[in-house]
């Protein structure tokens, strides 16, 4: 298994929308809202131009995608990692983080949320990434959870 990063262009925003609605539907059928699923072509668009993305790309074929945005100095943000269903449990999203971090050397801490009560993004962050709770957050119906990591 091969596994490369390809940063997004904005001829890759239907790619993108059908990566993020495979990757979200869960989430948007048990909250009734999700900031990744259901996005216009417009909207991807204004993204890939607001925060680099990069495609995960599995044996070529494009499975995920992890964006992430400087802060502040050394401060950075994952502002998504997803992998569609049928190729997560494969070490795809550790290795995206891995990848996060060695794009950006320089960084001293890194951010990101997810919901709370999704036990498998708490364990995946927490015991396969190293991040910690931070604080707890509300996005509309949501509770989140901030997760930091530090050098």
């Amino acid at each position: 298994m091969t596994i490369e990063y390809r940063q997004a262009t904005l001829e890759d925003a239907e790619l993108l929308i059908n990566i993020y609605n495979a990757s979200f539907y869960s989430d948007y059928l048990n909250y009734g809202e999700c900031p990744g699923y259901g996005k216009t072509k417009e909207m991807m668009e204004a993204s890939i131009s607001k925060c680099p993305k990069f495609i995960i790309l599995c044996d070529n074929e494009p499975v995920g995608c992890v964006s992430c945005k400087r802060l502040e100095m050394n401060v950075y943000e994952v502002g998504c990692l997803c992998v569609v269903p049928e190729f997560q449990g494969k070490g795809l999203g550790t290795q995206a983080i891995q990848f996060v971090k060695t794009l950006y050397e320089d960084w001293e801490r890194i951010t990101l949320v997810t919901p709370i009560d999704k036990r498998e993004n708490i364990k995946f962050y927490t015991e396969k990434c190293g991040f910690n709770i931070a604080s707890t957050e509300r996005d509309g119906n949501v509770e989140l959870a901030r997760f930091v990591i530090e050098r």
